[in-house]
């Protein structure tokens, strides 16, 4: 049952995300989208949802990719952001079933009316993390988050940097599960990635020629390091995360 005591989204960040889809790079939300979508499909492979809720949808770029490949007869959306409820709303989705802005924290729906609840790099925007992830949990059996690897040495440095993006949380891997674990979910599956060349080539297309160079050779070394160490290894190295969780009472998924 839905709390009578969840906070709301600070009145200053709802006004700064309003108006956030007026004028956003639509290609560059695109490109992310098929990479946050594949990792979906990765953690959900041999798995069939029928109705699929995206939390913090955006402008829909996940919700148009999962529509195109079938992904459930059902898909719902709920953002805080009435521009972005409006840009998905003119993709005319034919799987998509409701969109509507909500304010952060409490989801306008009945206990386990969602199959599957999707949460891709929302939860490093959040500030009562653990709040939302017991609304997602209440209202579906299964869960699929991911989230950028952003803690690393020397992040107390970049706090200019993450604010720019809106995040306010920072994560590893490991701090990432012991933050699930505790609020008594279950990893069922779990993916680490790298940014992929095309993406990193668009990051730096107005760069300098010899910012480019160093990036790509960074790119070819993390990227043989990613590949060729073991798993433990990969969660140093990878940037970003996801998972498919469930409640620790919950069945497996068939």
């Amino acid at each position: 049952m839905m709390s009578d005591y969840l906070p709301s989204v600070d009145e200053h960040l709802q006004v700064a995300y309003a108006e956030q889809y007026k004028n956003h790079d639509i290609h560059w939300r695109m490109m992310g989208a098929k990479c946050k979508v594949n990792n979906i499909l990765a953690v959900c492979r041999g798995i069939t949802f029928t109705k699929v809720l995206e939390v913090g949808c955006g402008d829909g770029a996940i919700l148009y990719y999962l529509d195109a490949v079938h992904f459930a007869p059902e898909l719902h959306a709920v953002d805080i952001s009435a521009t972005g409820i409006q840009f998905l709303q003119k993709r005319n989705l034919p799987s998509l079933k409701s969109a509507q802005v909500f304010d952060g924290y409490r989801l306008p729906f009945q206990d386990n009316e969602f199959d599957l609840v999707i949460l891709s790099h929302v939860l490093e925007h959040v500030e009562f993390e653990r709040i939302l992830l017991r609304e997602i949990k209440r209202v579906s059996r299964f869960q699929v988050i991911e989230i950028p690897r952003d803690y690393r040495y020397g992040v107390d440095c970049r706090l200019s940097h993450f604010l720019g993006y809106g995040h306010i949380n920072l994560y590893t891997p490991s701090s990432f599960r012991f933050l699930l674990l505790s609020e008594h979910f279950r990893v069922l599956k779990d993916r680490y990635t790298i940014i992929p060349m095309f993406i990193l080539s668009y990051m730096n297309q107005h760069k300098s020629w010899l910012y480019r160079l160093k990036s790509f050779i960074e790119f070819g070394v993390r990227n043989f390091l990613f590949c060729c160490t073991t798993t433990r290894l990969k969660a140093y190295f990878s940037q970003a995360y996801t998972v498919l969780v469930t409640s620790e009472n919950e069945k497996n998924p068939s």
